[in-house]
This record gives C-alpha cells, structure tokens and sequence, in this order.
C-alpha cells in the first residue's frame, strides 16, 4: 500500500513540476525560454514582427518556446536564417528535444523525493501515535482541515487579482497556406504548419514569401545533393582500413552537413575530423551550426579544433561538451590507434594547450606544435597526423620528419597532398582540403554554397595515412570526385 501511494504521489508531484518548468536554452541563434506542457504541439513565438508558429509533435507532449534577443543584424538576415534551419532542423529539434528531456528527468526526481514524503510521515508516526489522532479528529477538525486547504490554495491562486486578456487571445490559427494567399505555392512537406499574426505581421507577407521561397530551394538543392553522395563512385575501404571523413571551414552552412554525412556513409568512414571555422565569429547564436554539425556527424568518432573564425573559447567548449575530442596541444588517441596532435588556430584568441602564454604568434605556436610531437616520436608514441585549421600550423613538424600528415583548411581552396622529406629520410604529407560550407570569404550561408564545397577523405592503414580521396558539390548540384592518391613512406 505505501508504495503504491508512493508512487501516485510522485507521479502528480512529477507532472505538476515538469509542467511547470522552463529551460533558457539558444534556439535558433536566439535566447529562448522553454516550456513543456501537453498540447501535442510545438509553438514558437516568434515576437511582434514575424507571425508565431505551430505544429503537431507527434504525441501527447507539446513545447512552448518563447525566443527572446538575437545577433541578427536586420529583419531580412534573421527570416532567411530561419528559412535555412527549418531546411535542416535536426540539430535545432534535437536541442529542444534534449531540453525536454532534461526537464522530464529533473522532476521525475522532484517527484520521487517529494512522494516520499507522506510515505515518511505516515512511518514516523507509527500505528499508535495514528490511532491517536485518528481518536481525536471529528467532524469539526475535518471541515477546518478543509477549509485551511481551500485558503491555502485561493491564496495561491489569487482569483481576484484582475488580468487583462492577452492581445494573442483575439488571434486566430490558420494554415501556412491560407496565410501567404493563393499565389505563393508551399511545398507539401509544410501543410501541418500554422501561423498566428496580426496587423504588424500583416507587412512581412513579403519577407515570409522570400523565406519559404528560400526554403524551398534549400531543401530541394541539398536533399538532391544527399541523395546524388550515396551513389558516388568512392573507392571502399580494404580489409584492415579506416577512413575518415575531413570537414573544414563549414562558416554557418548547415545544409552540407547532411550532405557531408552522405559522403562519409558512402566512402564507408567511422570517424570525424572538424578543421575549424565552423560559425562565422564565434559567437554564442551560431551554436545551431554547431548543432547541425553535431548531429550530422553522431554515432562517428569525432575530433575537432577551432578557427580564427571561431573566436574566443565558445566554439571549443560547445563541440567538447557535445562529446568532440577537442585537441590543445596534447597527442591522444586518434583513429585505427593512431597518435593524434593538434591545437586551435592561435588566431581565434590565442587559443591551445599553451594558453597560459599569452602573445604567442603563429609560427612560435608551430614550433611549440612540432615540440610536441617529436617529443612525443622520442618517447615511442609516433604522431601519424597533426589536424590544425592553416596547415602551415604544421609545417615545422613535417619538416623536422615528426609526423606522418598535416591537415588543414582555412584558405578554402585544396592543396595536396604535398610530399615533404625530413632531415633523416622521413617522408611526410601537407593536405588542405576546402571549404565544407561552399563559403566565401567568412559568408556561407544560402540557400546552396556560394563556390564548390569540399569533404576529403582521409583512409588508414596499419596505423598511418594511407591515402586521400576528396569529393566536390558545386554550385550547380553536381559532384566532381577526385582519384584516391597513396601516401608512401620510406621502407
């Protein structure tokens, strides 16, 4: 009997709680607030000037969010992003969805303890002291029980206290469709969205048009692309072989990502390296590319380092806290038990395992890089590959006969793999590969890349860089693959 009341108890206390609970979390490159409730529909509330949103989520629970204070530099810029992350939402509904869940977990603890504690009260008591109180309770001390009750709870609630209706409360729902009028088609795949305006959304008409219109195109232009990456004729993996899929310079660009994974699927890759430059600044509102970025490339083996874009630690911290290796200068683990070096670029602040140090310039950065990992070849721990966002990061390495291979990007252009010989016979390999995101200059955002986007594949062999093999989207949808080049050593 005490755990079933146990259980009853914790259960509506649980309820109570997570139905009154709200997250601050970054959606969407806004601070929004979080609200689960049990509607079956997820609402965002977009503010004054755009119209709110809503849609089924499948089930019994349903999310209120609320978005407050953006980086948007103006009303355009801030439609056209929204247009491109409801192209790729994964990483924007995965964050929700995780927010919800750790609500759910925080008060069914809530709930557990607080059920307990009628369980306790009834044990402490004991069958005596019960029976006891059970002797001297009547009728009158039952009412008054009540009735203390009853005001404890109109104290709370305060019926009184007089509101005003909401302005929102004389709005009404209606169809995406029904909202933009006859003449602006919508694709099929947002017939379950609604919106709610008002006179001051009545003039963004224009401004939604452009961004279902931006879409619309977005989606078309990478879901083809995605689909067109699982028939590229890559070379498979041997027996005994690890490739790994090598993104760089993605800059906000969350539509290749899914086509970024594609590729690796198809070349048969297990792992992830992330080369940096993955927002445009750093700043704490591109965490939705970092999202994207995230979910695109889960359930792979992932390490990453930051750009010079990337300022400042927020990007580093982000990725390591979503469970990338994050590198700083230390060797660790790298795929197909390879030794593993690299560090951020130290133009993103100074950024790296030798932070303490402060004006370090790049080239003593790679001098300290290449310390590292010819200290770490005098120990017995060889690194097979330096991963940097400039490979000119590692050029001191390679030419010191330290490492097997330096990866980079940063120039957006792909260069290698060149050959470099050290001092004793060593032979080691420069790569750079281009930008992921099709960016120019620090801009990809589109509703397709701006130039040729790359994703390099880099294939392990009995535990060194084996070979490279690079694939290109272009502007125009299709692909160009590059020959799978072999990277040899000396005997």
């Amino acid at each position: 009997m005490l755990a079933g009341v146990w259980f009853a108890c914790a259960v509506v206390a649980a309820l109570l709680f997570f139905l009154g609970s709200t997250r601050a979390v970054v959606v969407a490159g806004h601070d929004a607030f979080v609200s689960p409730d049990l509607s079956g529909r997820a609402v965002l509330h977009t503010g004054p000037v755009l119209p709110d949103v809503r849609l089924d989520t499948g089930g019994v629970v349903g999310v209120d969010i609320r978005l407050g204070k953006t980086d948007a530099t103006s009303v355009d810029d801030l439609v056209n992003r929204y247009a491109l992350l409801a192209s790729q939402p994964q990483g924007q509904v995965e964050k929700v969805t995780d927010a919800v869940q750790g609500m759910a977990v925080d008060a069914a603890l809530r709930g557990a303890v607080v059920g307990l504690l009628p369980v306790g009260v009834w044990l402490l008591l004991g069958a005596q002291r019960r029976r006891e109180l059970r002797s001297h309770v009547g009728l009158p001390e039952a009412v008054s029980g009540v009735v203390v009750v009853a005001l404890l709870g109109l104290a709370v609630w305060q019926p009184w206290t007089p509101h005003d209706d909401p302005v929102q409360s004389g709005e009404g729902w209606e169809s995406l469709a029904s909202f933009l009028g006859p003449d602006v088609p919508v694709p099929d795949e947002l017939d379950g969205i609604e919106v709610r305006g008002d006179v001051t959304t009545a003039s963004t008409h224009r401004l939604i048009q452009s961004a279902v219109s931006t879409y619309d195109e977005s989606k078309t232009f990478y879901a083809a692309a995605a689909a067109a990456a699982a028939d590229l004729p890559l070379r498979d993996p041997r027996r005994g072989e690890t490739v790994v899929a090598f993104v760089s310079d993605r800059h906000d660009n969350i539509g290749m990502d899914p086509v970024a994974r594609a590729i690796a699927d198809a070349a048969g890759a297990t792992a992830v390296y992330d080369g940096g430059d993955d927002t445009s600044a750093g700043k704490s509102w591109e965490a939705f590319s970092l999202d994207s970025v995230d979910a695109a490339f889960d359930g792979l083996d992932r390490w990453g380092v930051a750009g010079n874009h990337d300022h400042g630690d927020f990007v580093h911290t982000y990725l390591a806290d979503q469970g990338w290796t994050m590198l700083d200068g230390e060797v660790v683990d790298g795929p197909a038990g390879t030794a593993l070096l690299g560090v951020d670029d130290p133009r993103s602040s100074g950024l790296g395992n030798w932070r303490d140090e402060s004006g370090l310039s790049f080239s003593e950065v790679g001098d300290r890089l290449a310390d590292a990992a010819c200290s770490s070849d005098a120990e017995g721990r060889p690194v097979t590959t330096i991963l940097v966002h400039d490979a000119n990061l590692g050029a001191a390495a390679l030419e010191r006969g330290c490492v097997d291979l330096v990866l980079g990007g940063h120039t957006h252009v792909r260069a290698g793999p060149d050959r470099v010989a050290g001092p004793d016979g060593e032979v080691g390999y420069s790569y750079t590969t281009g930008t992921t995101g099709g960016a120019a200059y620090a801009i990809a955002l589109g509703s397709k890349p701006r130039r040729p986007a790359d994703v390099s594949l880099v294939t392990y062999r009995d535990g060194r860089p084996a070979g490279i093999q690079w694939v290109t989207l272009q502007t125009d949808g299709t692909f160009q693959t590059g020959n799978w080049v072999p990277l040899r050593y000396p005997d």
